[in-house]
């Protein structure tokens, strides 16, 4: 399984993506393979739907277009939270038609529902002859639009309802995959209460807890329940987004570009030699994202997009060998003020890629970076 954390749709994001022939896919085309390779791929989507029954999306109060969830589908996500703050952004209507495009987009979405039951019932995928259960929950509204069990929902964090819903999902599946949108924004560290309500969870069943809201990453934790292994990420920080727009490595503090920081969780698990009942956390693994953005830069057209960090890394150290090589060299001034111009943009990006892959390293833990 594959895992990420918040998908905003800013204005400048949905802007980006209209301009290019690919639309959004151009956006996360370099992480593709990523999703494509797991067997279940799982992001917060952090904006409704709802082109048809609400209004064009404003700062903090966001709607998607159409193409999103095509574009996410052929991406390779699979699962989808829409438990968040900003489900209610377009309304209950919102919160239906968001469900209703995600559905004829072959997309899970989990933590919403047309009512409340809907909301909170439990989804079971099965992959490679393995049960995984999702449940998904928010800690925190914008708007709390719930009202009536009959109307569109979005599933709350209470602490015995959600004990009670982990604990019946383990004894129907073989995984249980607990999304929570919570935290405080822009902190690097969970709080006690998280902390408890984390192995509270991992108590009643839980294997993986997906965390996302602070828009910035926090640690990853292993903790052992019975002889058993769950993986708490607090906050996998953002897929994609418009903030931090102007960061750039040469003029502000690391901190600085700590929202345009990702990662993809890659967990694998296996049913455990001579007890095929029992299926276990065998590899967990970090790999760093970041999110391109040409905003400071003045570029035009203007560029978002997610890249692979060390993926990227490799790629400019190859083409620095090729513009360090003396065989590159020419006679002409004016092709050699090229080639040293570009050496030094390579430099200052190679950089800047060096030091967001320590940053994310520092916040989740190095232990878990893919080697």
């Amino acid at each position: 399984m594959v895992a990420v954390g918040d998908i905003l749709m800013h204005q400048d994001v949905k802007a980006v993506a209209a301009k290019d022939p690919e639309g959004f896919q151009a956006l996360w085309r370099d992480v593709s393979p990523l999703f494509q390779e797991a067997d279940l791929a799982f992001g917060n989507l952090e904006s409704p739907v709802a082109p048809s029954t609400g209004r064009p999306g404003v700062p903090f109060q966001f709607n998607a277009p159409e193409t999103l969830p095509a574009a996410l589908r052929a991406c390779g996500f699979t699962v989808l939270s829409t438990a968040n703050n900003h489900a209610f952004d377009q309304g209950p209507k919102g919160v239906r038609e968001t469900l209703e495009r995600l559905k004829q987009g072959q997309l899970l979405a989990i933590g919403s529902g047309v009512d409340r039951s809907e909301a909170e019932a439990l989804s079971i995928l099965e992959r490679q002859g393995i049960k995984v259960a999702f449940l998904a929950f928010t800690d925190l509204f914008n708007v709390d639009l719930n009202r009536r069990a009959t109307e569109p929902w979005v599933r709350t964090l209470d602490l015995e309802p959600a004990l009670r819903a982990v604990r019946e999902a383990r004894s129907r599946a073989d995984l249980v995959v607990v999304s929570l949108h919570w935290g405080n924004e822009y902190q690097h560290q969970p709080t006690n209460r998280q902390r408890t309500i984390a192995r509270a969870l991992v108590e009643a069943g839980c294997d993986v807890l997906l965390g996302h809201h602070p828009h910035v990453l926090q640690p990853l934790e292993l903790l052992e329940v019975a002889g058993r292994k769950a993986l708490v990420a607090y906050s996998l920080g953002n897929f994609i987004s418009n903030q931090d727009r102007m960061y750039r490595a040469d003029l502000f503090p690391v901190a600085g570009g700590d929202n345009r920081d990702g990662v993809a969780l890659k967990l694998r698990f296996e049913r455990r030699a001579g007890d095929s009942a029992t299926v276990a956390l065998q590899q967990v693994e970090v790999e760093p994202l970041w999110t391109e953005n040409s905003a400071a830069t003045g570029a035009s057209p203007r560029a978002i997009r997610v890249i692979r960090v060390k993926a990227a890394e490799n790629q400019v150290r190859c083409e620095l060998d090729q513009l360090t090589d003396p065989k590159a060299r020419s006679g002409d001034a004016v092709a050699e003020g090229q080639r040293r111009r570009m050496i030094l943009e390579k430099q200052e990006y190679l950089r800047t890629l060096i030091l967001r892959r320590q940053r994310i390293s520092d916040m989740v833990g190095e232990r878990f970076l893919a080697r």
